[in-house]
């Protein structure tokens, strides 16, 4: 029998953490592998832990309502299995004079092994700005492995070379936390509010965002009239038809993604040495709950009609309201579409959904006077805000891919729209 550990899984794109909501075993009972153990919230999403082995669960490392960080022990599992983790397991151990010998050849060879690297370790620590005397290996001796810079390079958590201008961005991140630790003294009537883990990462995405991509933002005018008329003549055939309402949203996202299949540029992600771009049109959305903002994805939005895209929104909102988010609902997201006229905003500048290359903000519609054939019209009017990312895209494309939305928008009708 064997003693192994089961971590805590990474339950999304960007998630670095999960707090234990529930225990769904006990100690000393039997599992069969894939089985769920455990649920786990998120910033993103409620999840069950499935068990990575079959056998007994002897020890619960983590208790209900302790947040660990992915990759983190949460609980032992006594099994017949043969670990594949390169440390050998408790049941496992040698013997104690073995154990001794070992580590004093682990003591000899460690300061030769730590500073003599493979040539396939150069290389990828050279091709990803790896800093190697940061890198805890897991050879012999400490030796850092092929194996442990492509793990740190997939998690996204392989320490960097510092360059001059980490060096000075580093000096004024410490600046800036001494100014606001001095502007943030108490005074009578302040309240204190604790950082919640879904605030606590919506913060850390934002300034990586920011920190990473170099932002720029385009605006375009359309003239829905046509569509607000076509959306109230079929609101309520609609409603009673599918059970829930129609949303000028719909509209809005179908434009975008069948936009994104003549401009796919804008489906991409940086990726150092080059851009991926990708194959599915998956629309994340942001959608509030409570105080929180969770941003579950329509898959394959540019292969849906109005009416699919429609209950995928309604589908997500419901699954966000009631906690029931899972993993699939909100990973994968290739662009993302922003409501910000559900607050009646008429402008703004959205922070890029890390790591897409854009977000569209859909600002609130209005009424306004227009000219129109030298004379003033009332027309309904919404302002759509792009945000970029300016490594991969420009102006030019980004202009005519807007202008391919608004296109779209200002010609639909009864024989435009599919249904």
């Amino acid at each position: 029998m064997a003693k192994q550990k089961i971590l805590m899984p990474k339950l999304g794109e960007s998630v670095t953490e999960g707090t234990i909501n529930t225990w769904l075993i006990n100690e000393g009972d039997i599992v069969e592998k894939y089985d769920p153990i455990a649920e786990v919230t998120t910033d993103k999403v409620n999840a069950e832990v499935p068990s990575s082995y079959s056998g007994k669960i002897v020890e619960i490392v983590a208790k209900e309502g302790t947040t660990v960080a992915v990759d983190d022990l949460i609980c032992y599992i006594e099994t017949e299995e043969v670990s594949t983790d390169a440390r050998t397991s408790e049941d496992e151990a040698p013997s104690q004079a073995q154990e001794t010998k070992e580590r004093k050849e682990d003591i000899k060879q460690s300061t030769e092994n730590q500073a003599r690297y493979s040539p396939a370790v150069i290389r990828i620590a050279g091709e990803h700005n790896i800093n190697l005397s940061e890198v805890e290996g897991s050879g012999l001796g400490g030796r850092i492995t092929r194996k442990d810079l492509l793990k740190l390079v997939e998690q996204g958590t392989a320490p960097a070379e510092e360059t001059t201008r980490d060096s000075e961005v580093k000096r004024t991140k410490i600046k800036a936390e001494k100014s606001t630790t001095t502007q943030a003294t108490r005074m009578a009537g302040d309240r204190e509010i604790p950082i919640t883990s879904v605030r606590k990462t919506i913060a850390e995405n934002m300034v990586r965002s920011k920190e990473e991509i170099p932002h720029a933002w385009m605006t375009v005018e359309v003239d829905v009239t046509d569509l607000v008329a076509l959306r109230n003549r079929v609101k309520d055939s609609f409603k009673e038809r599918e059970g829930f309402s129609l949303t000028y949203f719909a509209f809005f996202i179908n434009a975008v993604a069948r936009a994104l299949k003549e401009y796919p540029s804008l489906n991409s992600t940086w990726a150092g040495d080059k851009i991926i771009e990708r194959g599915d049109i998956n629309i994340s959305i942001a959608v509030a709950k409570e105080n929180e903002l969770y941003v579950p994805v329509i898959k394959d939005a540019a292969d849906k009609n109005i009416t699919g895209i429609a209950k995928a929104i309604h589908q997500l909102a419901e699954k966000t309201h009631e906690g029931t988010l899972k993993q699939e609902d909100i990973s994968d997201g290739t662009f993302t579409v922003n409501n910000t006229g559900t607050f009646g905003s008429v402008s703004s500048m959205g922070i890029i959904n890390y790591p897409q290359a854009a977000i569209l903000q859909v600002e609130t519609i209005v009424k306004r006077p227009v000219i129109i054939d030298d004379m003033f019209a009332a027309r309904d009017i919404v302002n759509l805000s792009l945000s970029l990312d300016h490594r991969i895209l420009d102006g030019l494309i980004c202009g005519r891919f807007l202008a391919r939305v608004k296109e779209i928008l200002e010609n639909m009708n009864e024989e435009t729209v599919d249904l």
